[in-house]
């Protein structure tokens, strides 16, 4: 039975854990403005002597994405917890790829996640040896019909996805993310290497989590919730998040069943 916790707060939980997860987009920020009730729980979890990782499936590297939360008004000391599949991604990729040539799936600003070897981009599909993908193209981003005949003749190639992630609400405005363009890869008979929730590597990687309770947070049950689970985590979901109307629906019981997942808590925003 998943325990809501709109009523007694994130404080009546916090004492349980000695490491918390907590998802940037949609539980800190909606892509335009800091939650600032979020950054409370921030700063009281650092009050208590505890340890967070904002961990997010941003496809872009560390700095990057902690110079945009700059840009939001988020302080130095929260900044400096962040985690992203990019930087994963990117660790990966120059012990692995550097030397291989690769077609670029998603906008101009995902490129300094190659910076160090954008020498090895190619500018035909056909050419490659591998596809990365951290998003969609700017003219493309709500025509997946365009990459099924994108990959129709290089379905032998591998990609690697920065950002598992399907979809994502900026503001009131819903977004594809990269994982739907891996997914069309996939369906299609491609295989991806992914980076990020909800696998396993992205959460070692971040901070050394041996012997430690957690909790993972996040408003998506795809990602957040699911590498909760395979990880033996506890999780809390935000219903205020992508999952909103099917939760106000169905309920997070009927809700998280129909993505295979459990939920220990719930909360609407994340709140102390």
């Amino acid at each position: 039975m998943t325990k809501n916790l709109d009523k007694d707060g994130f404080c009546s939980i916090v004492d349980n854990y000695q490491l918390f997860y907590i998802d940037l987009w949609g539980v800190i920020h909606n892509g335009i403005n800091l939650h600032k009730e979020a950054i409370k729980v921030l700063n009281e979890i650092s009050n208590k002597g505890k340890e967070y990782i904002l961990l997010t499936n941003a496809p872009r590297p560390n700095d990057v994405v902690k110079s945009f939360l700059e840009k939001m008004g988020m302080d130095k000391e929260i900044r400096d917890h962040v985690f992203t599949s990019g930087q994963a991604s990117l660790n990966y990729l120059k012990k692995n790829q550097s030397t291989q040539k690769f077609f670029h799936i998603g906008p101009p600003r995902d490129f300094d996640l190659f910076n160090d070897f954008i020498k090895m981009k190619s500018d035909n599909i056909n050419d490659s040896d591998y596809i990365l993908c951290t998003g969609l193209f700017e003219e493309f981003d709500n025509n997946l019909n365009y990459y099924n005949d994108l990959f129709k003749e290089n379905i032998e190639k591998k990609m690697i996805c920065t950002n598992p992630d399907l979809i994502v609400d900026r503001g009131n405005k819903r977004e594809l993310c990269a994982g739907s363009v891996a997914m069309v890869f996939e369906k299609m008979g491609g295989k991806v290497i992914y980076f990020g929730k909800p696998y396993p590597e992205v959460y070692n990687l971040s901070i050394n989590n041996k012997e430690k309770k957690i909790l993972s947070i996040g408003d998506n049950l795809n990602t957040d919730i699911k590498g909760a689970n395979l990880l033996n985590y506890d999780s809390l979901i935000i219903s205020n998040g992508i999952h909103k109307n099917e939760i106000k629906e169905k309920g997070i019981e009927a809700t998280a069943k129909s993505y295979e997942t459990i939920c220990n808590y719930i909360q609407s925003d994340l709140k102390w």
